[in-house]
């Protein structure tokens, strides 16, 4: 049968780094539900240009377009072992149609690791994150500072730090999240597949907690 495995798991909480360690460790395909949607509508799909239509107004994505896009990309022959979901579902709602759909592959989710941050700790690596205006070097006050302060340690040019990285928008951003995806956290937790991951520790920790959890031990 399938292996399905959803991550969660806010912004900067290296969710991003996890999905590629288990992807590789587990030859699971890594299915990012943005990359989906840029493909989509880089290549003109049908399902892209509805996709499209929707955000150039300012609109939500309505989950049958989005669920379409998903259930496409689980059909192809490289998900044939399952996938890790990355980025879907968002909503109970999405919860359920992806259920359905598993069902029509002959799967079932298995598990869903939820990287568990204090919203502390998600400010302070990202709101620390400084770019250089030459080539985009990234430096981290905290955890990866400039030799000397405001400068790139590769060409000398300014530091500055983008809109996205300041402490107010990455709270909005951070709050956001969770609010939203509150109601599916508890929705999977209910049904006994919600594992939480301390996402404080060390990165190898983490991958190491994140094998533990899952279904299949490779």
């Amino acid at each position: 049968m399938p292996t399905y495995i959803i991550l969660l798991g806010p912004p900067g909480a290296g969710k991003g780094t996890q999905a590629n360690a288990i992807s590789e460790k587990l030859g699971l395909p890594h299915i990012s539900s943005g990359d989906i949607f840029r493909e989509n509508i880089k290549n003109q799909t049908e399902l892209g240009k509805m996709a499209d239509g929707y955000m150039q107004k300012g609109e939500l994505v309505p989950d049958d377009v989005t669920v379409a896009m998903i259930q496409e990309r689980l059909s192809r022959s490289d998900c044939n072992q399952g996938a890790l979901l990355d980025g879907f579902p968002r909503t109970p709602a999405q919860a359920e149609a992806l259920t359905k759909m598993l069902a029509g592959f002959k799967g079932q989710l298995n598990v869903v690791p939820y990287i568990n941050v204090p919203a502390e700790t998600l400010i302070e690596r990202l709101g620390g994150r400084w770019t250089c205006r030459a080539e985009g070097h990234v430096f981290h006050e905290k955890y990866n500072p400039p030799r000397e302060p405001g400068r790139c340690d590769f060409d000398g040019s300014e530091l500055y730090q983008r809109d996205d990285d300041k402490a107010e928008t990455v709270t909005r951003r951070i709050r956001v999240y969770l609010e939203q995806t509150q109601p599916l956290i508890e929705y999977y937790k209910q049904r006994g597949l919600l594992i939480e991951i301390d996402g404080t520790q060390p990165i190898d920790k983490v991958t190491k907690d994140m094998l533990a959890s899952l279904p299949v031990k490779n």
